[in-house]
This record gives structure tokens, C-alpha cells and sequence, in this order.
């Protein structure tokens, strides 16, 4: 039986590479999940690589009460209260000095990722079971700075103060809260992001992160995935408030 086993998940940005990675080992471990992301043709084609017996996709937008709470409503009239929610919608934005950093990307950038993972909380929470578990994907962004990095790495921070509050609220209830902070992953999302690091530095970006890490390469979404299910499942039955780096030693 898989350590997952009956249990009903929500998955963000569920259409992109780690969401949809994650999705596929939720499954695997016998959940069923609701893949929620932006777009019916994104989350089509990832449903087209998933069990359709036990997934369901909603076009949803977090930056949104009235999706999120369709969302979350329409989770459980399928399967009943939810115990696993993995907040993993996110954009980048733009790498600008301070005197020029666009003000909308910033706002944007905050909305998904601050504000998305307060209202899959705050519309979820009321309908989990207890002992259930709250992942929240950060980065090792959510651990440094780096000139010109304004809402992305803000973003990340404000992630975990998010998560501790949650996680002190939850406790009593012994839902469990983290967020998981990746390095680099070989992704599309990364190599948009060193699309615009490399024409900055002048060099090649993909390059310039592995030297940064000490494994000396990128991740895969199969491996955040597999740190995931850690935080989801009873494995990590007294891991709560925790902070935990997935970046080949990048942050050490």
C-alpha cells in the first residue's frame, strides 16, 4: 500500500514540470489529486500522462478567491476532505536594477506566490482533515540575495514567514507545514530564468549555476518530486515549521 493511500491532494502550477512530476509519484503512492493550473490546454496535455481514474484537472488562477475556492470546493465534492495541498503555482518576473524594477512584475510576482499560497490556505485549511500536510514550494531564491532579483527572491522569503505562521496555527490540529527550497532544476522555468541571467552576466548561465553547486549539476523534477512526497506523507509525521533545501548543496 502506498504511503499516500486514499488520500486527496490539490497541486498548483500542477502543469509544469515539479507539479506535474509530483502528481505522477502522488499517484503512484495511491492518492488521488486535483492538477489545477492557468491554462485547459496546459493541464490537458499533463492529464494526457497521468491516471485518469484517479485525477482531475481545474483551470485555476491563485491570484484568485473565487478560483481558488472553486478549486478546493470542487476537490471535495469529488473525493471528500483533503489532506495534502502542495502550493507550487509560481512566475519569475524580471531581473532589473532597483531604480528600474517594474512595479506591475513585482505585484504580479507577489500575487502568485504570497498571496496564492494564502488563499489555497485559507480556503483549504477549513476542509482538510486533521493530520494532513501543507507543502509550499520556495527555493533557495527564499535563502539569499542577488542584486536585481526583487520579486522573485522577495516572494520566496515571504514564503516562509507564511509558512511558520501556518505551521504554528496548524499544529494543534497536527497538520504539518514546510515549504521545499530547490536549487536549479532542469526545467523550462529554469531556462527561461537563465535566459535572462546569462544575457546579463555574458556567459553561459547553465554553466555558471552548476560551478555554484557542489553536486555540479542541475536537479531533475523527479527528484524535488521524490522530496515532496517526504513532506506530504507520514514519513515526515514530525517534521512541521521546517525549511527544507533540495539545491545539491548550493545553499551550504
Amino acid at each position: 500500500m502506498g504511503v499516500l493511500a486514499g488520500k486527496t491532494c490539490i497541486v498548483t502550477g500542477g502543469a509544469g514540470s515539479i507539479g506535474l512530476a509530483t502528481a505522477r509519484l502522488f499517484l503512484a503512492e495511491g492518492a488521488q489529486v486535483m492538477l489545477a493550473d492557468l491554462t485547459e490546454d496546459a493541464l490537458k496535455a499533463a492529464l494526457d500522462q497521468l491516471d485518469p481514474r484517479r485525477t482531475a484537472t481545474l483551470v485555476t488562477d491563485v491570484t484568485r478567491a473565487d478560483s481558488v475556492r472553486r478549486c478546493v470546493e470542487t476537490t471535495v465534492s469529488r473525493w471528500g476532505k483533503i489532506d495534502v495541498l502542495f502550493s507550487n503555482a509560481g512566475n519569475f518576473g524580471a531581473v532589473a536594477p532597483i531604480e528600474s524594477y517594474p512595479e506591475d512584475v513585482f505585484d504580479a510576482v507577489y500575487a502568485v506566490h504570497v498571496k496564492g499560497a494564502l488563499l489555497l490556505a485559507k480556503y483549504a485549511v477549513p476542509q482538510m482533515n486533521d493530520d494532513g500536510s501543507i507543502v509550499i514550494t520556495s527555493s533557495i531564491a527564499g535563502t539569499r540575495g542577488d542584486p536585481g532579483v526583487y520579486a522573485y527572491i522577495a516572494a520566496k522569503h515571504a514564503q516562509v514567514g507564511l509558512m511558520r505562521c501556518l505551521a504554528k496555527e496548524l499544529a494543534p490540529r497536527r497538520i504539518r507545514v514546510n515549504t521545499i527550497h530547490p536549487g536549479p532544476v532542469d526545467n523550462g522555468f529554469q531556462a527561461a530564468v537563465e535566459d535572462q541571467v546569462g544575457k546579463i552576466i555574458g556567459r553561459d548561465a547553465t554553466r555558471f549555476f552548476n560551478e555554484m553547486i557542489p553536486l555540479g549539476r542541475h536537479a531533475s523534477p523527479d527528484e524535488i518530486a521524490r522530496s515532496v512526497l517526504y513532506l506530504a506523507s507520514g514519513q515526515s509525521s514530525f517534521t512541521t515549521g521546517a525549511m527544507l533545501m533540495v539545491d545539491g548543496g548550493m545553499g551550504g
